[in-house]
């Protein structure tokens, strides 16, 4: 990256208001998203994310694309490559005494077989985060240890999302609704993989996690707003139960072992933006 844009991409982020877009768009990256979505996430005015948004394109730290009828933003990762880089090799000089943190986040070292920890994030803990740690505890055949957890307190487990665990052969004695500070004491277990299944999760303005764990968004519908009868309402949990199934899967026949973290982080982002199990 030339000093020049280096400078236009640090000086627009030089502004709280477009570095908490910017941030809030990394979490969701590579995919993106909509304005009202960021808006309400980050309690903005339209016309004021309407600025930071021209601001960040205009510095080409994020690129807009039209799908049907809605935009969506979302991050050019090339860039924030380059700008990182910047810092890293250009300003830093690439002193390894200065970088180590960094080398130690992206390194290309890969993980144990077995044995690591996953989170599944989501606003309310009652129904989709539920339906991905039992998937993950049973598919994962005790090789991968699955967490789940909300952003809002108080809540409890969905009786269709219990259903449809049951129908499928999960065991549901054990499961129960958490809060996600329950994973960010001292004592907690250090994640590996951290991953949100709603937007509104991801949009939530958690700490960095210990370790700095792999995180993936894997947003899906929310099934405890569906309306209509309740043959209706079971139909699309188990909608939702079905695109988990296939999401996860997928991410437990990962050579873990085999790949390192870029490349893992490539294949989690991969399996996220793939809306295939989202249709029927």
């Amino acid at each position: 990256m030339e000093m020049t844009a280096a400078t236009q991409a640090f000086a627009t982020l030089g502004h709280p208001g477009r570095l908490a877009v910017f941030r809030l768009l990394m979490r969701f990256a590579p995919q993106g998203v909509r304005p009202t979505e960021i808006a309400e996430a980050l309690g903005l005015k339209q016309n004021t994310l309407s600025h930071h948004l021209a601001d960040l394109t205009e510095a080409g730290l994020v690129q807009v694309t039209r799908q049907g009828r809605s935009l969506f933003y979302a991050i050019d990762l090339a860039v924030a490559e380059a700008m990182i880089a910047y810092l890293a090799l250009d300003v830093g000089r690439a002193r390894a005494d200065l970088l180590t943190t960094v080398h130690t986040m992206t390194g290309h070292s890969t993980m144990q077989a077995s044995g690591f920890n996953v989170l599944f994030v989501c606003t309310g803990n009652s129904a989709r985060s539920i339906f991905a740690e039992a998937l993950l505890r049973d598919l994962g055949k005790g090789k991968i240890i699955a967490h789940s957890a909300g952003t809002r307190p108080g809540t409890e487990l969905n009786p269709f999302a219990l259903d449809v665990l049951r129908r499928n052969g999960h065991a549901v004695g054990d499961l129960r609704s958490k809060h996600i500070s329950d994973f960010q004491q001292p004592d907690a277990p250090v994640m590996d993989f951290v991953f949100t299944v709603c937007d509104t999760a991801a949009g939530e303005d958690c700490p960095p996690w210990p370790g700095q764990p792999i995180t993936g968004h894997w947003g899906l519908p929310d099934p405890v707003k569906a309306t209509g009868t309740e043959a209706e309402k079971a139909l699309i949990f188990s909608q939702t139960y079905g695109a988990l199934r296939r999401r996860i899967a997928a991410f437990v026949e990962l050579p873990f072992a085999e790949l390192n973290r870029l490349s893992l982080q490539a294949r989690v982002d991969a399996i996220g933006t793939d809306t295939s199990d989202l249709k029927g």
